[in-house]
């Protein structure tokens, strides 16, 4: 009979150890260690887009917004992971002292490729919702002008709205800001429709 060998798990200390000289980034899931896929550039593109838009004062409120290179810290989950996009309300609130990896977005905004669609759409959203800060999680699909926008309202209930095609405009409930969907999707050439064959 063969042993079968226990995968390695591994310390929150051990993977940011590791992280901090890896080629590539790496999520950490309660003690397992996964391989982050790459981006497209048209991922990488929509992500900049809006980033390029927001303001970082709005009301006299300052705002911070990081892209995908940030690390965020999940503490109910024990988990680590980067989010294409965060706004933070300033202050930044830090897990250490090394300022890579942030606790308190209050909006998170992922790009949505076809083969993560159920991950983003619900184990990471259930992941996401333990965080106290988050008030909006996004999902702007890559392929065609849809977003979904999930807002927290005062009863602790998420709420979900649409918006489709060129001449919506996402409006974010957290922060007052409004960007056309036009601007998000800028330089993004989307595949042809399928044509139908008559027979």
């Amino acid at each position: 009979m063969i042993a079968q060998t226990q995968p390695k798990t591994y310390t929150p200390e051990e993977y940011l150890a590791l992280e901090e000289v890896a080629d590539q980034r790496h999520e950490y899931i309660d003690g397992a260690i996964i391989p982050m896929a790459g981006g497209t550039t048209n991922h990488n593109k929509i992500a900049l887009n809006f980033c390029r838009r927001f303001p970082l004062t709005i009301d006299e409120q300052d705002y911070e917004v990081y892209m995908s290179d940030v690390r965020l810290w999940i503490p109910d989950v024990r988990r680590y992971t980067y989010p294409d996009v965060m706004i933070v309300a300033a202050p930044t609130e830090y897990y250490d002292s090394s300022q890579t990896t942030i606790t308190n977005p209050i909006v998170i905004m992922e790009i949505l490729c076809r083969s993560l669609q159920n991950d983003h759409r619900f184990p990471r959203f259930k992941l996401f919702r333990s965080i106290p800060t988050l008030q909006e999680y996004i999902l702007i699909h890559e392929y065609s002008p849809w977003v979904e926008q999930h807002i927290r309202n005062g009863q602790g209930e998420w709420l979900l709205r649409d918006y489709e095609g060129q001449g919506a405009e996402l409006k974010l409930a957290t922060v007052d800001f409004v960007i056309a969907l036009s601007d998000l999707y800028d330089h993004i050439p989307f595949p042809p429709e399928p044509t139908i064959s008559e027979s």
